[in-house]
């Protein structure tokens, strides 16, 4: 089944998604997450960059469910802008006003373009050493049809086009995307897989919800704030205590339990800035692999264009 089978099916005003796409996304979400907490990335091609744009998300641990907590501390911090004791849910929600009052000047792409994305990320062991930075650069076939080239942590890799029966979640045709609701209750919903509310299909939401806002693709009026509202309604969203900086602006974190990554917005006017994870590098130990050299990574996004061809960047 296609990507835009698979959304017009959920978007249809027919009691939901249907049996089979639920079985397939649900299948897709649970391997995904399983992949992610053994930190590996799938050495089978199940979790190509078809599938969720190499995502490489493991583990960041935060505190207090849903609990409000102050975020700064003016003696330890004296340089940090204090927020005020605010929840998971309220930074959500401001995140979302601030989605809609800022909008997008991109235009509308269309599907022989590519989605050029500059991804800054800053990586750090987690028993200390030293910092590594790498700016990575991406082009991305809007539909799929073409070949699309990424260049990740230094080394560049050349993509065929999709093949017939690939999936592409999230979709990155505006077309597909327009076809997802806007009203957070529903893509709430949606992003459950129509299961209703438990650990489970909540903790699939926040991953659903983190690869919508991962990127790279152009949103449609509306979308990513209802994403962030969507978000705001889950019962176990938590504020992360750590302060992270993203080339100059502090960083507050909004995670889930179990997830293996974390929001981040700005601590002051709550824009959107990236994703924050926990990593390891994967070694083959006796014939067994095993997680190594674990590391916090930072990832933010730089810069988002449409464009014509591949090596275009404006």
């Amino acid at each position: 089944m296609d990507e835009l089978t698979l959304v017009r099916e959920w978007g249809a005003d027919q009691g939901g998604p249907s049996g089979r796409s639920r079985a397939a996304a649900r299948s897709r979400l649970e391997a995904a997450m399983a992949e992610e907490s053994r930190g590996v990335a799938s050495r089978e091609g199940t979790l190509s960059r078809r599938l969720v744009f190499r995502t490489a998300f493991v583990g960041v641990t935060a505190a207090a469910v849903g609990a409000a907590v102050v975020m700064a501390d003016d003696d330890e911090k004296e340089n940090t802008p204090r927020l005020s004791t605010v929840s998971a849910m309220e930074v959500l929600r401001r995140a979302a006003d601030r989605s809609r009052s800022v909008g997008s000047e991109l235009p509308v792409p269309r599907d022989d373009q590519y989605f050029y994305t500059r991804t800054h990320i800053t990586r750090t062991p987690v028993k200390g050493g030293q910092t590594r930075t790498w700016t990575n650069e991406a082009w991305i076939s809007v539909d799929g049809s073409r070949p699309s080239r990424r260049e990740e942590y230094g080394k560049v890799h050349n993509d065929p086009p999709l093949g017939e029966h690939e999936v592409l979640w999230p979709p990155t045709t505006y077309s597909a995307l327009q076809e997802m609701p806007t009203d957070p209750d529903k893509l709430l919903d949606l992003l459950r897989l129509g299961q209703g509310s438990s650990p489970q299909s909540d903790r699939m939401a926040f991953f659903e919800g983190c690869m919508l806002l991962k990127g790279p693709r152009v949103m449609p009026p509306g979308l990513q704030a209802a994403a962030l509202d969507a978000l705001s309604k889950l019962p176990r969203i938590r504020l992360n205590h750590d302060d992270v900086d993203i080339a100059g602006r502090g960083a507050v974190g909004v995670s889930y339990p179990e997830a293996d990554f974390t929001f981040l917005f700005d601590r002051e006017t709550y824009d959107y800035l990236g994703q924050r994870v926990k990593g390891s590098v994967p070694k083959k130990v006796n014939g067994e692999w095993k997680q190594t050299g674990w590391y916090y990574e930072t990832r933010s996004l730089r810069d988002l264009q449409v464009v014509d061809r591949i090596g275009q960047r404006r």
